[in-house]
């Protein structure tokens, strides 16, 4: 291999496949950690570890071109409670967990580019390589944020690339603005008299009053978000009794709730918690709602986003660059990064027949890997690339 195409394909594979092979969740990637922190050392960079919780690392490259912008390039490293069923050779060798979402090809990527850029860090400034742990639904990019990443690794910028399933390889999505939704979790706990189910007026039934609340919440949606703004509102789980014959004491809901709007998002809040108290008085029913704000909507800066695209539309191996996609109601903890420095988020196609993320039959698609290293050093030649004005 020469200095210019280290790591290769093969080794790029390699890399990825080992870590989809071992999956660890939030806040539990010691493995995978250490595998980083090992490719980083060989390579020469700076690494600090045991961030964001004790598993998250950053390493720092300094250009050889001197003085210049800080920037930061973010990889998720977690996997999910999800059972593969795939029967490939690198098939997750833990049972219940696998890399559903591909971050294991997100951390090839970002490792791969650092490791090209230490052997010919022809640029002026520094880019700070940030592996950040629990992105699935626990908040680590929080943590980073909350820890200090900006203050202890200054940068003026930060960006991050997702996998996006149905859009082909060598294909790319920029958005100007909003990219992914904020989300909300709400878990409520009805509960009434238990009784009879032959005799139901001698209780309080928790069920007739939660599945009149599953109705009433849509419209939130369908009466009080106005037409031009996008939101979701979804009841996920429905646990209540055990029994044919007996009407239970408590029923418990969960859920979540997305949209991009931050006002939107209060009024939503705030209109779901009113909904639960009337109903739970006009059925005489106690109510206990814990609702959680998760993650706050991920939204791009529209001058970071162009360079993200120019960056894309340069490389040989990409062949179009979308830029009018509709944004995704899932969500993305990045959005605490982009809350605390301009920047923005990208997708690169995993091709169009790849399964849904999430989904136990979801694979990272190995050809994307070498792309998503062009990019970023690419990204990186462009931002960093020509030496300070004077």
């Amino acid at each position: 291999m020469t200095e210019t195409t280290y790591p290769d394909a093969d080794t790029l594979r390699a890399w990825r496949q080992d870590f989809h092979r071992h999956p660890e969740t939030a806040f539990e990637e010691h493995r995978t950690s250490r595998r980083i922190a090992e490719r980083l050392t060989e390579a020469g960079l700076e690494i600090v570890t045991g961030l964001g919780g004790g598993t998250g690392i950053v390493a720092t490259l300094e250009g050889r071109r001197g003085p210049g912008p800080s920037i930061g390039l973010r990889a998720d490293i977690d996997a999910l409670d999800v059972t593969e069923l795939n029967d490939a050779d690198h098939a997750s060798q833990v049972p219940g967990k696998m890399h559903a979402c591909g971050h294991d090809g997100h951390t090839t990527m970002l490792l791969g580019a650092a490791c090209r850029l230490a052997r010919d860090p022809d640029f002026a400034g520094r880019v700070h390589f940030i592996f950040q742990p629990a992105e699935e639904s626990e908040g680590g990019g929080r943590v980073m944020v909350e820890e200090g990443l900006f203050e202890r690794f200054p940068m003026e910028a930060v960006y991050g690339v997702h996998n996006w399933p149905g859009l082909a390889v060598g294909e790319a999505a920029v958005h100007d603005t909003a990219v992914m939704a904020a989300f909300d979790v709400f878990t409520l706990t009805l509960t009434g008299h238990g009784c009879h189910a032959a005799m139901p007026h001698l209780g309080t039934d928790a069920i007739l009053a939660a599945c009149q609340l599953v109705t009433q919440l849509q419209g939130l949606i369908s009466r009080e978000t106005p037409a031009h703004q996008t939101a979701v509102l979804s009841v996920t789980q429905f646990h209540a009794g055990d029994a044919f014959n007996v009407i239970p004491e408590t029923v418990e809901l969960r859920g979540t709730l997305r949209c991009f709007d931050e006002p939107l998002r209060a009024h939503l809040q705030g209109r779901f918690e009113e909904a639960v108290a009337s109903l739970a008085q006009f059925h005489g029913l106690s109510a206990d709602l814990d609702y959680q704000p998760r993650y706050p909507a991920t939204i791009n800066v529209p001058e970071h986003a162009e360079r993200c695209a120019a960056a894309l539309e340069s490389l040989p191996g990409i062949t179009r660059v979308h830029r009018d996609l509709p944004p995704s109601m899932a969500s993305e903890d990045f959005a605490f990064m982009l809350n605390a420095r301009p920047g923005a988020y990208i997708w690169l196609g995993n091709g169009e027949e790849s399964a849904a993320l999430h989904n136990p039959h979801y694979d990272f698609d190995d050809r994307l890997t070498p792309l998503g290293v062009d990019y970023w050093v690419a990204l990186v030649r462009q931002l960093l690339g020509a030496p300070p004005a004077g």
